[in-house]
């Protein structure tokens, strides 16, 4: 298969053709529009090395995401950033090419944090082997990791190395009836102390935590904060956004920001996760008003569902930064091969 790749890529080059790199389709929705005609990676697929020991897995990109989840699940382990899928078909190049994490993140790293390494074949239709299977510091700048959230504008994933984790020994749920205010300030206060959190939600009057480690741990922390058991079901919806918030038909926001940055106060409904770092809004607001807010709190927007898949999904970079961001795509895909303009215009 990763021959028939190779040539198809290659075939693009000499026709001048543009590719539109697709796995599951589950992530179809985000991002910018983009035309092209379809380089399927859904064959691609199978575990390559996995030695539970060594809490490292190395997959062909179109490997499914919930093969890999349900074989880590099976020794105990676990992707550390919780990533969504959105879809059953969704994929290990998809996962990596979105670069969106779940519920645990503040807690359990990035996406990018998991990368060790990746195969890679770039716009001139060649393979490059980029980072490795080993966690250790690197030599200068780790170009695996720019992959990720480059929604495959660099290249074609072929085969990617992630760290895992041990599952926790405990885990449960908590339910607190608190308005968005009173939870902020009670999530500040938590995080100053060494409680094992692993996610929360706000949302319509209740704030939802979970606890994640050691028995001893968890129960200890169960008793010093109260609340009521609530249904650790909770997070996979979030995660997945089945819950009945993001079903609405406006425009979602995705608003990152600073934890303790205050409310929003913008027109909509809202949802806060990540200790108040991500921030879900529902509003018909005029993109650069909502924009203008956000970057006076220090933190930026992103468009990310219920669009026409055109003009400024992600936030505008700054002239300098746009500059680097097109030196990268040149050196990777100078003939403008892969996704054009899913992530920005021109890129």
């Amino acid at each position: 298969m990763e021959d028939v790749l190779i040539e198809r890529v290659r075939q693009a080059i000499a026709d001048g053709t543009r590719l539109r790199i697709q796995g599951g389709g589950g992530k179809a929705f985000y991002g910018r529009r983009c035309d092209g005609e379809a380089l399927d990676l859904s064959a691609h697929r199978g575990v390559i090395a996995y030695e539970p020991s060594e809490l490292v897995i190395t997959a062909r990109a179109g490997t499914p995401l919930a093969e890999i989840e349900a074989l880590l699940a099976d020794n105990g382990q676990m992707l550390p950033f919780e990533p969504p899928h959105f879809s059953a078909r969704s994929t290990l190049g998809g996962m990596v090419a979105a670069g969106l994490s779940g519920p645990r993140r503040p807690w359990g790293g990035s996406a990018r944090d998991a990368v060790l390494g990746v195969k890679l074949l770039n716009g001139r239709g060649e393979v490059l082997r980029l980072g490795g299977q080993v966690m250790k510091n690197v030599a200068g700048y780790d170009l695996s990791r720019l992959m990720v959230g480059a929604l495959g504008t660099l290249g074609v994933l072929l085969e990617v190395s992630l760290k895992v984790l041990p599952r926790p020994a405990e885990e449960i749920t908590l339910d607190f009836a608190l308005d968005a205010e009173a939870a902020a300030t009670r999530l500040v206060e938590w995080g100053r102390r060494p409680l094992p959190l692993s996610a929360t939600l706000v949302h319509a009057g209740r704030l939802h935590v979970r606890l994640s480690g050691s028995t001893q741990g968890v129960r200890a922390a169960r008793q010093a904060l109260g609340g009521e058991p609530g249904d650790d079901a909770i997070w996979r919806a979030a995660r997945e956004q089945t819950l009945a918030f993001f079903q609405d038909p406006r425009p979602l926001w995705r608003v990152s920001l600073p934890p303790a940055a205050p409310a929003l106060s913008l027109p909509g409904e809202q949802l806060s996760e990540w200790g108040g770092a991500q921030r879900w809004l529902v509003s018909d607001l005029a993109a650069d008003t909502l924009r203008r807010r956000v970057a006076a709190l220090g933190g930026h927007a992103t468009l990310f569902r219920n669009h026409d898949g055109a003009g400024a999904i992600f936030p505008p970079l700054a002239p300098t930064l746009l500059a680097l961001h097109r030196r990268v795509k040149q050196a990777l895909d100078p003939h403008g091969l892969f996704n054009p303009g899913r992530l920005y215009e021109g890129l």
